[in-house]
């Protein structure tokens, strides 16, 4: 298993099959989702690209490919070959990309370029800025989601409120065998002002709370950069 894969696996740790952890992160995806129709507004006809699926097949992983009506009209991009993902949802393609690379597609070749739980994860602001970069070159306008540092709960560890503090966040993660999530090549807590940083000069954006609502603690923020104008 990769490096990648044995991350994506330990994430729903958090979340073990038929747990209370599971059934809210379904439940905060399901809000994503539903902001996701109504922010980006894809019709019958609109290609969709979603970045970074996870082979984890469970009823909180991969909701757009889960729940939408044209699944047809997705391209799914991840690091592995994703031989479950392809299984459970035969009627999407996808294509296995490389980390921290130009994505191998044609510029403005979907309508809209997606992703979620993902730029957390690609190790440096740089490389944050890469990835949104390419998702705004090869879409016509981009809707992604990251945790919120901000929740009271860390979504990859569970430790409660020591992640609103780096430093506090270090130890607890030493002291309790998860480590690697204090790195940041595996994880950077995302707040407004990190998402706001990453969006180009002249792009519209909107910046705003998703997942599990909780007012300015709610479990998600979104990140919707509108298309151009013709």
């Amino acid at each position: 298993m990769s490096a990648d894969a044995a991350l994506d696996r330990k994430y729903y740790e958090a979340a073990a099959p038929r747990s209370l952890g599971e059934r809210l992160t379904a439940a905060a995806r399901d809000r994503i989702y539903a902001d996701f129709l109504r922010l980006a507004r894809p019709g019958p006809d609109t290609t969709l690209l979603d970045i970074g699926v996870s082979d984890v097949v469970n009823d909180a992983a991969n909701v757009l490919e889960r729940r939408y009506p044209h699944p047809h009209r997705i391209t799914a991009a991840g690091l592995g070959t994703a031989e479950d993902f392809r299984t459970a949802h035969p009627a999407v393609a996808y294509r296995q990309i490389a980390a921290d690379c130009r994505l191998p597609f044609p510029d403005r070749s979907f309508g809209i370029a997606t992703s979620n739980a993902v730029l957390e994860h690609v190790g440096s602001p740089d490389n944050q800025r890469l990835m949104l970069a390419e998702m705004l070159r090869v879409a016509d306008s981009v809707f992604l989601t990251v945790p919120h540092r901000y929740f009271p709960v860390e979504h990859h560890t569970a430790i409660p409120l020591l992640h609103w503090s780096d430093v506090a966040f270090r130890l607890a993660c030493r002291r309790l065998g998860k480590a690697e999530w204090a790195e940041e090549r595996n994880l950077i807590l995302m707040t407004r002002a990190r998402l706001a940083a990453l969006v180009p000069p002249g792009r519209r954006a909107r910046i705003g709370c998703t997942g599990l609502p909780l007012g300015p603690f709610s479990s998600n923020l979104y990140l919707h950069v509108e298309a151009l104008a013709p």
